[in-house]
């Protein structure tokens, strides 16, 4: 860990942040591609369908029944828990079936299954839900830029804001790229992707505006390196223990939670990468110095004209 703390790597400078803006570029033009050209594979939370909760005697074997029903015509069926292993809850794209026609079928489907409720979700309840979730992202994206901006200045805000869509055009292009089915856990994952890469810029913007302040020579890209290179370490294990929980949801989550942490892997990897190669670059590239993050004095507030 001593060997992190004492790093003095160049992370700007000496060409590096154009390699990183042509990566970055083609990442999100590629993003950008393929949610314009093949949209997402939406599930059912967005598109509408219909939910079965299912109690059986016994317990019972979720990936059995996830087997049968994807063998059947309900294929694409989300099966989960709810309450106990002798309960479950079935998820089946939109049927072109009365209710009675399809409880019928889930009986012949799966013996012992005693349907309790199955209720229609139009697709007017998804659109709803998907706009919802998308002014959600919009807030969370103008609160970080009227928060930044109060607690650094405007320029430092533009280069959160741009780290911060950075990682969200990248994890929706993962998903377009995937195919993997985009449900609300996927949503709140994106919005928990946008919390973790404003924290990790915020601490490296903080960890600037103190080193601009006491430091009496060297440039304002040097105050960046030293900055990010003093905060190296608990990047790595912040950005360490994240990828660790993560992975372990991906592998052993099952899954209702596969689309969640593959969403948190690539926003949590994206999100380290952009704080050290895409928020610290935008913001020198807006021209950031020193009189920015100076304390006003009140002789100053007072008298701007003042020398």
């Amino acid at each position: 860990m001593q060997l992190l703390l004492n790093t003095k790597i160049t992370f700007i400078g000496r060409g590096r942040e154009r390699i990183a803006a042509i990566l970055s570029s083609i990442l999100i033009l590629g993003s950008l591609a393929s949610i314009v050209l093949q949209g997402f594979n939406l599930a059912i939370d967005f598109t509408g369908g219909v939910l079965a909760e299912l109690s059986y005697e016994r317990p019972v074997q979720i990936a059995e029944i996830r087997k049968v029903l994807e063998e059947s015509e309900f294929s694409g069926a989300i099966v989960q828990n709810i309450g106990s292993d002798r309960e479950i809850m079935v998820r089946l794209p939109v049927q072109q079936a009365s209710d009675d026609e399809i409880s019928s079928r889930l009986r012949a489907l799966l013996p012992g299954a005693e349907p309790r409720r199955i209720e229609f979700v139009g697709p007017q309840v998804g659109e709803d839900l998907r706009d919802d979730g998308g002014l959600a992202m919009l807030y969370a994206i103008f609160g970080i830029l009227i928060y930044v901006m109060v607690r650094f200045s405007w320029k430092f805000s533009l280069g959160a804001i741009g780290a911060t869509l950075h990682d969200v055009i990248i994890t929706f292009g993962f998903f377009s790229i995937s195919r993997l089915p985009f449900d609300l856990p996927a949503l709140a994952s994106v919005l928990a992707v946008i919390g973790y890469s404003l924290n990790d810029t915020v601490v490296i913007f903080d960890r600037v505006r103190e080193n601009l302040r006491k430091l009496r020579t060297g440039t304002v890209v040097d105050a960046f390196n030293i900055s990010i290179n003093e905060t190296l370490s608990r990047t790595f294990i912040t950005a360490g223990t994240v990828l660790l929980v993560v992975l372990v949801l991906f592998f052993f989550g099952g899954d209702m939670l596969h689309s969640f942490s593959a969403a948190l892997l690539v926003g949590a990897i994206s999100g380290t990468y952009s704080t050290l190669y895409i928020a610290s670059p935008i913001t020198l590239y807006f021209g950031v110095a020193k009189k920015d993050v100076m304390p006003v004095t009140k002789e100053a507030a007072a008298d701007p004209d003042r020398p």
